[in-house]
């Protein structure tokens, strides 16, 4: 039998049968159109959520005592955390750093300036920390090494620190006060939005020592971000910090050496789980799809079981009605497939739309607005051959029904 033959018969049933047809492939349109959405919607998500980090220097060790409630119970005596000591030890013992960052977070900030405030993320860094946290500077200068060593009172703001303190007003060289403290404004920040670090566009970064003399009164550093001499040696400068840590505090619990992208390779697998969790629920949705197939191909085989004996009466063999029966139930799940296809990349581009007039969901620093999608080719082409495959298995059970009646049965059936 002529194979384009046989997939025009298909399709002339389709057309036949419209309301049926439509209504069994209904199963198959939701499946697919879900697995395409859920896909596009939570590859974006991967998309976005690498471009955060990449953001927060994805090459980065980061370095912070943190203990947990299970393990402050068994510290045998009081850490305040990171101090200077352990980054100069660190600095002294780890040939396989070739930078360090130290920061000193400032909790409960809040800036003045000419009766306006505003509550701020001030933190305490040191040069080549804007290098290191890809931080870039739209006006002004970063803190220098002389700021550090002067305890200079300066200070770098954020956009939204300068719209909210200075509306239009040029900030450069006007002092603020941040708790009380008062730091002469030397730069400003490009505009950068929120991170998982919370919002960029809020911060200070004040000279570290200007933190540690004139506000805080002690060497406590905070965190410690550090780069490996190369990503090939991540690992091994993990293991190297840790060790000079363990060594200064007697193996005692509490702190955390951590990678970026560790944790970035971290956030892929949970969403590369929920996308398997979410793609089984979608499966589901083919199966009945399937079964649903197959109770059509049956319905078929004994509306047309006079014309199989017409067929088998005049030459037609077996495994001619077989094939001839996989195809339309193949066509069937094909058709389906494609209108899932359609139906799940136009919804999630339909979803992006819309989300792109949500404020809270546009990223300053590249402009991108709304959901990110991203439908890849290989999900399409996979979900309709997957399609046209849940078509060919629920159909071969009627095509071998059909492809075994009797011809001379067949002829007498009304």
């Amino acid at each position: 039998m002529n194979f384009f033959y046989a997939v025009s018969t298909a399709l002339e049933n389709l057309r036949a049968n419209k309301l049926r047809s439509g209504l069994t492939m209904l199963g198959i349109i939701i499946g697919v159109s879900a697995v395409i959405m859920m896909v596009a919607i939570l590859q974006g998500a991967s998309a976005r959520v690498t471009n955060e980090f990449n953001k927060l220097g994805s090459d980065l060790i980061l370095v912070v005592y943190a203990p947990t409630q299970e393990e402050r119970k068994v510290l045998t005596h009081h850490i305040e955390g990171l101090k200077m000591q352990d980054v100069a030890a660190i600095k002294a013992k780890c040939s396989l750093l070739k930078s360090l960052a130290p920061e000193m977070p400032i909790g409960n900030a809040h800036a003045k300036y000419a009766g306006q405030d505003t509550d701020v993320n001030a933190k305490g860094v040191v040069p080549g920390y804007d290098r290191m946290r890809n931080v870039q500077i739209a006006q002004g200068r970063f803190v220098s090494e002389e700021d550090l060593n002067n305890w200079a009172k300066v200070c770098v703001i954020g956009t939204k620190v300068r719209d909210e303190l200075f509306h239009h007003a040029d900030p450069i060289g006007k002092s603020i006060e941040v708790n009380g403290l008062s730091l002469t404004v030397v730069g400003v920040l490009t505009e950068k939005g929120r991170t998982f670090e919370g919002d960029s566009d809020k911060n200070v970064f004040v000279p570290l020592s200007t933190v540690q003399k004139r506000m805080l009164g002690s060497e406590m550093a905070g965190e410690l971000y550090a780069q490996p001499i190369d990503l090939e040696h991540m690992n091994e400068a993990k293991d190297q910090v840790w060790h000079v840590l363990m060594a200064r505090y007697q193996n005692l619990p509490g702190w955390k050496v951590d990678s970026f992208d560790n944790m970035l390779n971290s956030i892929n697998q949970i969403l590369a789980i929920f996308t398997l969790v979410m793609g089984s629920i979608a499966g589901l949705a083919l199966l009945v799809g399937g079964i649903g197939i197959m109770n059509i191909m049956l319905v078929t085989v004994t509306e047309r079981t006079r014309e199989i004996g017409i067929r088998k009466a005049i030459g037609a063999k077996r495994r001619d009605i077989l094939i001839q029966f996989l195809i339309e139930s193949a066509t069937l799940s094909g058709v389906g497939g494609l209108t899932g296809v359609a139906v799940g990349t136009g919804s999630a581009y339909l979803i992006h739309y819309i989300t792109t007039f949500i404020p809270s969901l546009v990223d300053k620093q590249t402009g991108q607005k709304g959901i990110a999608v991203f439908v890849p080719i290989p999900v399409v082409i996979g979900s309709f051959l997957f399609s046209a495959g849940i078509g060919i298995f629920f159909g071969i059970y009627p095509a071998i029904r059909a492809s075994r009646l009797n011809p001379i049965d067949a002829l007498r059936h009304e």
